[in-house]
């Protein structure tokens, strides 16, 4: 009998649906593909194309070799991404992943193809799409678990018992200790117990950073001393909690006003009672000071604003300490010249060297060749008094200057947290680029010398003891971003060095003598290209720190590139091969050049923690490629705002005072998803005795965030832009808040392995910090949540975490 026309017409119903499936990747593919292959890109999208618009074609005409050839692309593309990216996990998925539920959808379509077309409809189809279906549901499964990039060697770090005589008693500095370590001799918390961590108490600051994309994210690490929680608030509104309770003691409402920069990072906190420790080197010792009893501020807490003062309150009581500068407040404006307001913020905490506080200041980046110089100077604890100034353009003066006179305009500034060495007396800075941060023409050759370097300081003094540079005539804002962290070194032959080791946003992680500022691991410097801006000092050679891991810095390829489908993924190709690439330093010039990690990081503000227990450092990163174009325009053009938002994509900038604009915007597909392949932030364990990494694993979901801006509510461990600081204890475990979705995290210093996470109000891009109360003898870890910094969600928490009373 023959079957009815309306019964073959309601059959091939779902083969042309297939059809118009095969048809969908078949079109873009041969458009996009031919456009690729044109710019010597990859042939498999145009040729994938070709074979696709025919097998939908052919599908659409009920043909069974459609199905035969489709079945034949699929093969060639499965071929084609084991070749193309081996059996990394993330960049398979996008290249197999979509097609493979297209291979389902044919699949199920099969046995019709075959009735109508006068064959049994056998069992074969059906058995095809069962496998199909589980290795679909088994490529699901694989996105909710962790992919290390490097898997854990079984070298991490053990467990040692805390010596009793060297347990942590207080957290007073930004990075805990000194030596900036973030690490905490601690170990009522650790690996076999923090899962049971619970929320202790919580405190609402009331002051909420309001972001528009130029700089309001808490970036905050809390300082605690005896029963006192010290914090601050992105107004520099300044609070004392009780350190058991969360109970708020007092509040100074200092309420700065900035247009562009909301944040506080830290306070310093100084202790008149407490001895100073004098230098062991011959360096000049710290200035002796003394404060009658009785007179307030015996302990006091310092900030320096986002509206430029430093400001010294009674740790005690919060109220002004009225013998410093006048009525509590020192203006950090004097002698800067001409300040517009949203171009010169304090964005990292004063640093206490001694008896002196030392002060940079971030001058904002790209606006005008003129701005404020970068100066750093020392303040007397107690008076306020300028003890010294570094002009880095000046760096024989050491005094203000005088009459309509100004420290040097325009030179590489200090913005990111310092370290101090007491055994040394010294203060370690890393320091940015001058100005204009990408156009180097009108650099000085002080400009050259400390632009992107560390820079060794005697805190008393301010005399200058070396400058160790990290980028030549840096045109990438490359400008050292963290705190410096100083570890003991264990050299080759087994002797240890004092040294300082600081991550850049290049991905390099330096290894100083910190007595003489020369290299400890091997640096090279490699032959560089330079582009084709007039008169640009280009440097033939820049510093690659190849004695170290290299963190994030991996030279790209077209096969690199990535998307959550292959569309976005065969986009991103398009754009990578029209871009010009030479690896990390590929200059700016007028066509549109790549520049890997870009200037967001790499290693960025947040700095390392280190394990001086058992020889590891643990560092953090973000993997965000930025697209750079240097556009000629007229040399009056007007300045920016000075807000950060120029730096990440908001169209062409004008660079004031010189011939050119940039245009910046971050590396993304259309999704606004980074374009190469995961991981986008990581955590990483480097054993500083081998100097090898013992484990790295991705860091952040998509659970809060998602392709153009939409929130996914999937928790897929992608590995996401890190941008915050981490906390190590030895308990064994490393803790870490600075991610984009709303979690504070605890991994094994061991393995890697995530033991614990908490579900907070709001992103955070604070640090983790600990301390053990000396009233009830307990363990807290305390992390600030305002808000993570592409996210509109934004808040005002403290938060402590605790084991449960027994």
């Amino acid at each position: 009998m023959t079957e009815p026309a309306n019964s073959k017409r309601a059959a091939r119903w779902p083969i042309w649906i297939a059809a118009f499936g095969v048809l969908v990747f078949g079109l873009p593919f041969l458009a996009g593909g031919a456009y690729l292959a044109t710019l010597g890109g990859s042939l498999y999208f145009v040729l994938a194309g070709i074979g696709l618009t025919l097998s939908a074609v052919l599908l659409f005409k009920g043909r069974l070799m459609g199905a035969w050839l489709f079945a034949a692309v699929m093969l060639v593309t499965v071929i084609w991404a084991l070749v193309d990216a081996g059996l990394e996990f993330w960049p398979l998925v996008s290249r197999i992943y979509a097609l493979a539920v297209l291979s389902l959808v044919v699949a199920l379509v099969y046995p019709t193809l075959r009735r109508i077309n006068g064959f049994n409809a056998g069992r074969g189809g059906y058995a095809l799409s069962a496998l199909l279906a589980i290795g679909i549901v088994a490529g699901g499964w694989g996105m909710f678990i962790p992919h290390a990039p490097v898997a854990p060697t079984g070298d991490g770090p053990g467990l040692t018992a805390v010596d009793p005589d060297n347990a942590q008693q207080d957290w007073k500095h930004y990075g805990n200790d000194n030596g900036g370590g973030r690490f905490a001799a601690v170990d009522q918390i650790n690996r076999d117990n923090v899962g049971q961590l619970e929320p202790a108490w919580t405190y609402r600051t009331g002051d909420i950073a309001d972001s528009d994309g130029n700089g309001a994210e808490d970036q905050l690490t809390p300082l605690q001393v005896g029963d006192k929680v010290f914090i601050c608030t992105p107004h520099n509104n300044l609070i004392a909690l009780d350190a058991d309770t969360g109970k708020q003691l007092w509040k100074n409402e200092i309420n700065a006003q900035t247009k562009v920069w909301q944040r506080c990072r830290g306070l310093a906190y100084f202790d008149a009672s407490e001895q100073i420790t004098p230098p062991t080197d011959g360096s000049t010792p710290p200035v002796p000071v003394s404060l009658p009893e009785g007179t307030n501020c015996q302990r006091r807490l310092l900030t320096n604003t986002v509206d430029a003062r430093l400001i010294a309150v009674d740790a005690d009581t919060g109220e002004f300490c009225r013998d410093f500068g006048e009525d509590g407040q020192v203006d950090l404006k004097e002698g800067l010249g001409d300040v517009p307001d949203s171009y010169y913020q304090l964005s990292s905490p004063p640093l206490m060297a001694g008896t002196t506080v030392v002060v940079g200041g971030r001058v904002a980046d790209n606006v005008q060749a003129d701005m404020p110089g970068g100066v750093i100077r020392g303040f007397d604890v107690i008076n306020g008094q300028m003890r010294w100034a570094f002009d880095p353009g000046n760096p024989k003066g050491r005094s203000a200057p005088t009459g309509e006179n100004t420290y040097v305009r325009s030179t590489p500034n200090s913005w990111a947290p310092m370290t101090y060495d007491p055994a040394m007396n010294t203060v370690f800075l890393p320091m940015g680029s001058s100005s204009t941060d990408i156009y180097g023409v009108e650099r000085t050759e002080l400009d050259h010398r400390y632009g992107a370097s560390v820079l060794a300081l005697n805190a008393s003094t301010g005399e200058e003891k070396w400058v160790y540079q990290t980028v030549h005539n840096d045109l990438w804002d490359f400008d050292l971003p963290m705190q410096p962290s100083l570890i003991q070194f264990t050299k080759a032959d087994g002797t240890q060095v004092p040294a300082v080791v600081i991550g850049t946003k290049a991905g390099q992680i330096y290894v100083l003598d910190r007595e003489t500022g020369q290299p400890l691991t091997e640096v090279k410097e490699v032959p560089v290209n330079p582009a084709n801006i007039p008169n640009e000092p280009y440097s033939p050679t820049q510093p690659l720190s190849v004695g170290m891991p290299q963190i994030g810095a991996s030279h790209l390829t077209e096969s690199d590139m990535w998307g959550a489908t292959p569309f976005d993924q065969m986009l991103c190709r398009i754009a990578f091969k029209k871009m010009r690439y030479e690896g990390l330093y590929t200059a700016p010039g007028t066509d549109i050049s790549l520049s890997f990690p870009g200037s967001l990081g790499g290693m960025n503000w947040g700095g390392l923690s280190t394990d001086p227990v058992h020889g590891f450092i643990f560092v953090n990163d973000m993997r965000l490629g930025l697209w750079v174009q240097m556009v000629p325009q007229q040399r009056d053009a007007e300045a920016s705002s000075g807000g950060e938002a120029l730096n990440t994509g908001m169209g062409a900038v004008p660079l004031k005072g010189t011939p050119y604009a940039v245009n910046k915007n971050r590396f993304l597909s259309l999704a606004g998803i980074p374009c190469q392949a995961p991981p986008f932030g990581t955590l990483t364990a480097i054993d500083m005795k081998t100097q090898k990494i013992a484990w790295q694993v991705p860091v952040g979901t998509v659970e809060d965030t998602g392709p153009l801006g939409i929130k996914m509510h999937l928790p897929i461990p992608i590995g996401m832009p890190t941008l915050g600081g981490t906390l190590s204890t030895q308990g064994g475990l490393v803790f870490i808040a600075g991610t984009q979705d709303y979690y504070l995290r605890a991994f094994s210093s061991g393995d890697g392995k995530e033991l614990w996470k908490a579900r907070l109000p709001v992103g955070s891009q604070g640090g983790p910090m600990t301390y053990v109360s000396p009233k009830t003898g307990k363990q807290y870890i305390v992390i600030t949540a305002g808000g993570a910094r592409q996210s509109p969600d934004r808040g005002d928490y403290v938060i402590a975490y605790a084991l449960p009373d027994e």
